[in-house]
């Protein structure tokens, strides 16, 4: 029997995936606009490495400039910042990023159904995103980003991702036009780390 924390049913997969996939598309879009110039500069230093590996495939590459890399770390550091600045306050204040108000998802905690805050938001979003910076390290941050958001498929009971679970957080599906009222837990609950409230 399926569980339906605070009486909703959880999120489907293909739900939550098209609605991360919207919401990479977005926090693309505003890399496109932010990191537009920097990946500019990015090309003119790689293009002429480029064009003489593509002119003769058999000779050792040059190795790429200092400023590369420097520019590609920045590039990485803004997306991160972006991705932050798009999903940490929206899950916050409603738990729906653009991508899950579209799909009608929600995030919401374990214990009751009121607002993440930002520690909980943060906590939650740093778990997938604070890897980003180490894609440039042979892909590591990417891999990991990839391990975190395929652990769902191995949580049957609440479909729960690692960052899920870390911020003791579960989606459910919400209908549309549903304006939910927050459901506090007793005075007398613990709460998630184990204190009283």
């Amino acid at each position: 029997m399926q569980a339906r924390p605070h009486g909703r049913p959880l999120a489907g997969l293909g739900r939550r995936l098209v609605a991360r996939l919207i919401d990479i598309v977005a926090v693309l879009i505003l890399n496109v606009l932010v990191n537009g110039w920097l990946a500019y500069q990015w090309w003119l230093e790689v293009e002429p490495i480029f064009r003489a590996t593509m002119a003769d495939p058999f000779t050792s590459p040059q190795p790429a400039s200092a400023r590369s890399s420097y520019l590609i770390l920045t590039m990485l550091v803004i997306a991160t910042a972006l991705w932050f600045a798009y999903e940490v306050p929206a899950l916050a204040n409603s738990g729906q990023t653009l991508g899950k108000r579209l799909l009608q998802v929600k995030v919401v905690k374990l214990e009751n159904t009121e607002p993440l805050g930002f520690g909980r938001a943060f906590g939650r979003w740093a778990r997938l995103g604070m890897w980003t910076p180490l894609w440039s390290c042979y892909g590591l941050g990417f891999v990991a980003q990839l391990v975190d958001s395929g652990s769902v498929l191995f949580d049957q009971q609440l479909r729960q991702a690692l960052h899920d679970k870390s911020a003791a957080t579960v989606v459910v599906a919400v209908p549309p036009g549903h304006r939910e009222q927050p459901v506090k837990a007793p005075e007398n609950a613990d709460d998630s780390t184990g204190g009283k409230r």
